[in-house]
């Protein structure tokens, strides 16, 4: 005779409460009144859409929220049904680890570039299911993926300050939506604002650069005119946003705003015998980004000031000529210009030798250390080189190179988020790129075209800065 264990001995494994729950919950009944009681059980993702890269570390992973009337979550069965492409990602490359309270988080580990629809099925007492999709990209392998991160939600990152705890505050020149990012992580934006209304405009302020003195964050458009070489009044705005808070914590509320920069700069040039051309730059049907366009792409505060503010051209070059010098405008008021007190003065603009390429961005530290971010005054990907320069904020000091950097990979490079120490061996920065012109999933669609968020996304990597030879100021 076969000595059959009671219902709570065989699920003793799981401890007396967790039997006495599996027993109320009808799992000792016979199965078809189980069946017929069970009611039917749930499945939720975070998101219907997720974004990946082959060979990255630390993509963003996507929350699987599970349940059935009388059953512990615990219990649930979350498994992988189908992938429409096995080739990008097969089910047996998705991972389904478990979170508190009985969720389950998902990630995928791509095998090549595309899409791929994943079907999730969740199995409940009785033997009741129940499916979810989740609709997923992966984007290409790039180069040290082991130090690029992902941020996601825009692909048109333009501009970055740090706020410390790890975080940084990033803009896009497609919105007027301010982002705060782990610098760590991949993934979603943990905050966010949008300013279009507090400013008044609907359009975008193709906002370009940014430089933060104390708890004050100066953002500025481009100035120039759209891609078709038509005015846009949005485009000619400057703006502050103070600081509550730093890391995760981290608020944003919008200060003072100011619109006329744009006509300052071209009256001042007019009046110094159109040295730099911004009049005929800013002209109808002159394109920013031209060798003779206008377009502002470089922020940051003289050294040792909180009044004097650097304005970075990434077009005129100046002669305005292949090989011509980039050009930074210095804004001796800043803060009564933006604040509405004053019209800007302008200082004497310094011509730089960055090898023929424009400005990108200008970031600089606490000790004054300044990093150009170069590029070109033309391409909007990786088609022409880019390089980080160091400089002393002096005008009668040369910036010297201190890195090429990879043009391999899609998107272009568009901000530096901090500057370290510039004079500790390896010194590390993070810069972010602009990948909105990008074919991240080989589908021919553009980044900033993608009609999903979750899709869109900036690529952020971590350089070593090379020794730089003869010393350093």
């Amino acid at each position: 005779m076969t000595v059959r264990p009671s219902p709570a001995r065989r699920l003793g494994a799981v401890g007396a409460a967790g039997a006495a729950a599996l027993l109320t919950a009808g799992l000792a009944a016979p199965a078809h009144a189980a069946q017929e009681a069970a009611a039917e059980p749930t499945i939720a993702l975070s998101a219907g859409y997720l974004s990946g890269a082959v060979g990255a570390i630390g993509d963003p992973a996507v929350t699987v929220d599970i349940a059935q009337e009388g059953m512990p979550a615990a219990f649930l069965k979350v498994e992988v049904l189908s992938s429409s492409n096995p080739a990008v990602a097969a089910p047996g490359d998705v991972h389904i680890g478990r979170t508190g309270h009985g969720a389950r988080e998902l990630t995928v580990r791509p095998r090549a570039q595309g899409h791929t629809d994943l079907t999730l099925r969740v199995t409940g007492r009785g033997g009741r299911t129940a499916t979810a999709t989740l609709s997923y990209a992966a984007s290409a392998r790039v180069g040290a993926a082991f130090s690029t991160r992902y941020l996601t939600g825009s692909a048109d990152s333009s501009a970055a300050v740090d706020v410390g705890g790890g975080y940084a505050l990033v803009a896009d020149d497609e919105t007027n939506v301010l982002r705060l990012y782990d610098r760590s992580r991949s993934g979603a934006p943990v905050k966010t604002w949008d300013l279009g209304p507090a400013l008044g405009i609907k359009k975008e302020a193709d906002i370009e650069a940014a430089a933060r003195v104390g708890d004050t964050v100066y953002w500025t458009g481009s100035l120039g005119n759209n891609k078709d070489g038509k005015y846009k009044a949005e485009r000619n705005t400057v703006f502050t946003t103070r600081l509550t808070g730093t890391g995760a914590g981290t608020e944003v509320v919008l200060g003072s705003a100011y619109k006329g920069l744009r006509e300052d700069l071209i009256a001042w040039d007019t009046a110094h015998g159109n040295r730099f051309g911004f009049a005929a730059g800013t002209a109808a049907g002159k394109i920013p980004k031209s060798i003779d366009g206008f377009n502002v792409e470089g922020l940051e505060f003289a050294p040792g000031s909180t009044t004097t503010a650097y304005l970075g051209f990434r077009a005129p070059l100046a002669p305005a000529v292949p090989g011509g010098r980039a050009l930074v405008v210095p804004v001796t008021n800043i803060d009564q210009v933006v604040a509405g007190a004053a019209k800007p003065v302008f200082g004497e603009p310094v011509e730089m030798d960055l090898g023929g390429l424009a400005i990108r961005d200008i970031r600089k530290n606490a000790a004054d250390q300044y990093l150009i971010l170069a590029g070109s005054w033309a391409a909007d990907d990786n088609s022409d080189p880019y390089a980080l320069y160091q400089w002393d904020g002096n005008p009668a000091h040369a910036p010297v190179k201190r890195a090429d950097l990879p043009t391999t990979d899609p998107g272009g490079w568009e901000a530096v988020v901090s500057v370290p120490d510039l004079r500790v061996p390896g010194a590390r920065v993070q810069l972010i790129t602009d990948s909105g012109s990008a074919d991240l999933y080989g589908d021919g669609t553009e980044a900033k075209d993608l009609t999903h968020p979750e899709w869109k996304k900036s690529r952020a990597a971590w350089f070593a800065l090379a020794p730089l030879r003869g010393g350093s100021r």
